[in-house]
């Protein structure tokens, strides 16, 4: 079954076509994410699916209906955690908790929710003194506290430390075993790779590319990537002619170099940045990521 059925979706802002004919969708029980730049349209999608955006065209379902015909149906089964959330300041974090609990028909226990995102110690605490992290983290604890069918998290570890970061994919993931539906967006690839059962690729409002992780990686790339540092060599069209070098690309000072002969295209590149008076810093090879299907889809890499 599907959760989440988008057909032709449009939101413009005047000339700024933000989501501009978009058709996806998204499964029961799965993690979905959707990358992009800033800019790109994620944020306005989620808006418009949970229905705090009018859309100017197309059809959304969300678990069989419109959130602008029943917004209350809809609004009643879902969680919601946006970049930005007003809290009340004088509140303490499980009186906030309790607060949203009481706007569902059901909910889980609130220090289990509080528990989940680790801010425990921060029960009796008042919003205004929790760290940008903390806000973080309770506004994820909103988003669950109802019990609810599906999660939309935006850009939900955005600004948490790496250990909070991790502790927050634990939480996703447990939320995919209990069958909830997790419809995500994020600029990190590691985490889309981790957790995501499919990923969108949304830029300039459109979907430009929609699977599984490892499937938008093999349809992609059969290559290792051998990436490096070295201004001089940016432009220079004699990389893509060294052994084994499929395609290259370049971001700003780095040289990404896709090779299927690693062993021989190495040697040669050392070389020739001998010869050039080149030398090359950073030096890495690995297997390519999300980060290299973005960088091929879109021309750049997908930064905060």
């Amino acid at each position: 079954m599907d959760s989440i059925v988008i057909t032709n979706l449009r939101k413009y802002y005047g000339p700024v076509k933000a989501v501009d004919g978009i058709t996806f969708t998204v499964k029961q029980g799965e993690v979905f994410g959707m990358l992009g730049p800033n800019g790109a349209g994620k944020t306005t999608t989620v808006e418009t699916i949970v229905g705090l955006t009018k859309r100017d065209s197309g059809a959304i379902q969300v678990l069989g209906l419109d959130p602008v015909r029943d917004p209350i149906g809809v609004k009643s089964r879902i969680g919601v955690q946006l970049q930005t959330a007003a809290m009340f300041p004088r509140l303490t974090v499980k009186e906030t908790v309790q607060l949203y609990a009481n706007f569902y028909p059901r909910s889980m226990g609130i220090m289990d929710a509080i528990a989940l995102v680790d801010l425990t110690d921060k029960a009796k605490v008042q919003t205004l003194k929790l760290s940008g992290g903390q806000l973080q983290r309770l506004s994820v604890a909103l988003a669950l506290i109802g019990d609810n069918d599906i999660i939309f998290l935006d850009e939900p570890t955005t600004g948490l430390d790496p250990q909070a970061r991790r502790s927050l994919w634990d939480v996703i993931r447990r939320m995919r075993e209990k069958g909830k539906t997790v419809f995500m967006t994020t600029h990190y690839m590691d985490e889309a790779e981790r957790l995501c059962d499919r990923v969108a690729v949304i830029d300039h409002g459109k979907v430009i590319a929609l699977d599984s992780p490892q499937e938008l990686i093999r349809r992609h790339f059969r290559e290792k990537a051998i990436e490096f540092r070295q201004p001089r060599l940016t432009n220079d069209q004699k990389l893509g002619k060294l052994p084994g070098v499929q395609r290259v690309q370049v971001e700003e000072e780095t040289v990404i170099l896709y090779s299927s002969e690693v062993g021989q295209t190495i040697p040669a590149l050392l070389k020739y940045a001998e010869e050039t008076n080149s030398p090359v810093d950073d030096l890495i090879i690995r297997t390519a990521t999300l980060e290299d299907v973005f960088l091929e889809l879109t021309g750049r890499r997908l930064r905060e």
